[in-house]
């Protein structure tokens, strides 16, 4: 099997395990407090990565803004966002909703910024996705509902503003950095990570870090498994293909997040979720899937 065909399978297992590390990780650090450790780590990883492996930077100042910019979206305002929700009490659940309306988004939006053009397949993928979510997460949605504890709005907005965040910075990128380096483009964007997650731990969390075995160990799985490796997947995609079919891989990321938290956690995994999870792995595969005409 070739890269084409493997990176999309691994960039969403890498992916899905990032809403159990922002649980985990909450009862060892502040939210945002350890994305910051994580951003500064993954900049420093990534510069030494760049220099060893003499990664080709932007020739332009205006070249790395663009990375600089797409990497405050990316990164900064929509982990920012769901991390600093979670914290807040935002079940994974609804989060994982949130974050499934972003291909549709993107997919809407798209045609316009991009002139990208869907088939009528690809609609039906992106529909097929969007309900296999939403049959995924309804039970815990339901359960929540019904809870004692109440789910404030304001957290529930800032999820929905990050999500709007990654759908512009998956579009942005796929304007202003269709050329270059991935290796340093990966570094410049962790920088503007920082930019903006940064004031936001100082402003908004005590930056309280327990320093522990298991801090360690989230803050280096968070590093070397997300911010490293499933992010070169995610810039790779988005070089090579469209936009739309790179986002529509967010569908399976809640439901292997939720099988996950059911191995991890022992969340219960019920029948919706399962059925949910075949129905959106059958959305990705029409929105990814090449046009009859492309395979002649």
């Amino acid at each position: 099997m070739t890269l084409d065909r493997l990176a999309p399978a691994i960039f969403v297992m890498l992916w899905s395990t990032g809403w159990v590390i922002a649980k985990y990780a909450d009862l060892y650090a502040d939210p945002l407090t350890f994305l910051v450790l994580r951003y500064l780590v993954a900049t420093l990883l990534f510069i030494g990565f760049c220099v060893v492996t003499g990664a080709a930077w932007p020739k332009t100042w205006t070249a790395a803004g663009h990375a600089i910019v797409s990497g405050i979206f990316l990164h900064g305002l929509y982990l920012g966002a769901v991390w600093w929700c979670i914290g807040q009490g935002v079940p994974a659940a609804i989060s994982g909703i949130i974050a499934g309306l972003q291909p549709l988004m993107t997919a809407a939006v798209a045609p316009a910024l991009l002139g990208e053009n869907l088939s009528g397949q690809q609609k039906i993928g992106l529909v097929l996705g969007f309900l296999g979510i939403g049959l995924a997460v309804l039970p815990k949605v339901l359960a929540i509902d019904t809870g004692a504890t109440p789910i404030h709005l304001f957290p529930v907005v800032v999820n929905v503003i990050g999500m709007a965040a990654v759908t512009y910075g998956t579009i942005y990128q796929k304007r202003h950095l269709q050329e270059g380096d991935i290796r340093s483009t990966a570094a410049l964007q962790y920088i503007g990570a920082l930019i903006v997650t940064l004031p936001a731990a100082l402003l908004l969390e005590d930056m309280r870090v327990v320093w522990s075995v298991q801090l360690f160990a989230a803050l280096g799985w968070a590093v070397l498994g997300l911010s490293m490796g499933a992010i070169i997947l995610l810039l790779y995609l988005i070089q090579r293909g469209q936009v739309s079919r790179a986002a529509s891989l967010i569908y399976l990321v809640p439901p292997l997040a939720a099988v996950q938290a059911w191995l991890f956690f022992d969340e219960t995994l019920t029948l919706p979720m399962i059925i949910g999870t075949f129905i959106a792995v059958a959305g990705v595969y029409l929105t990814n899937r090449k046009p009859a005409a492309a395979l002649t």
